[in-house]
């Protein structure tokens, strides 16, 4: 079972610290919880994060965090969702976590017409930004790679739309995924988004989908107890 809380519009600083102290004082009987929420204007930095990809931060802070991946962007009208789960109990393991979180983002955009994407090396999810209506595979999908196979990831044409951050600690989860709704997009200028130069950044807005926070996420938090449900 997972339990969902609806946190409203929390500062990050201290949701990351609650969130540390759920993970550090939960044990095996504790309940999986699903907190969704958004943030004001923040930059945060994964634990590969590298100072060269903060091109202009300006009055927006900059936190240090203990997730993977490197620098993105969270503010107000974008969907934040972090699962605080047990992996060990629910019977799968990082890597089927991460596709699950991707999947359950997948399917949030198909609800409204759109067709996400993966792309190999990058977690994430990604639309076309000439096409987000179209269901054409994309040539950058993921596909069986070899261990020698570390080709920088290819962007072309696309615009990320959802951003992955996880932290695992004794099987247990926390941080999670970002779905841009509905947002002021400009704070991505000032950063490489996740480590990408001039990866575009986009939101369910300016790819024609008007919907409200509150709809995307509630439809998002459905597709998430489905697909983590073990």
């Amino acid at each position: 079972m997972i339990q969902t809380f609806w946190r409203g519009c929390v500062p990050y600083a201290s949701c990351y610290q609650e969130m540390q102290n759920f993970t550090d004082q939960r044990n095996e009987n504790t309940v999986d919880e699903l907190w969704m929420c958004e943030h004001p204007r923040v930059f945060t930095q994964g634990l590969a994060g590298k100072p060269d990809h903060l091109l202009a931060p300006g009055d927006i802070d900059v936190i240090q965090t203990n997730r993977g991946g490197q620098v993105t962007f969270h503010g107000p009208g974008q969907v934040v969702a972090y699962p605080l789960l047990d992996l060990r109990r629910a019977g799968y393991f990082v890597k089927e976590y991460v596709y699950r979180l991707e999947e359950s983002v997948i399917k949030t955009l198909l609800y409204f017409g759109i067709t996400g994407h993966r792309v190999a090396r990058a977690p994430g999810i990604y639309v076309r930004l000439d096409d987000a209506y179209g269901h054409a595979l994309l040539n950058q999908r993921p596909v069986q790679q070899t261990l020698r196979d570390t080709k920088t990831p290819d962007f072309t044409g696309l615009g990320k739309i959802a951003a992955l951050g996880i932290k695992v600690t004794r099987h247990c989860t926390y941080h999670g995924l970002s779905l841009n709704v509905a947002m002021d997009l400009s704070p991505f200028e000032r950063i490489n988004p996740c480590g990408y130069v001039s990866l575009p950044s986009v939101d369910l807005s300016t790819i024609g989908v008007s919907v409200g926070w509150q709809e995307a996420a509630e439809v998002l938090n459905s597709k998430l107890i489905t697909y983590l449900a073990t």
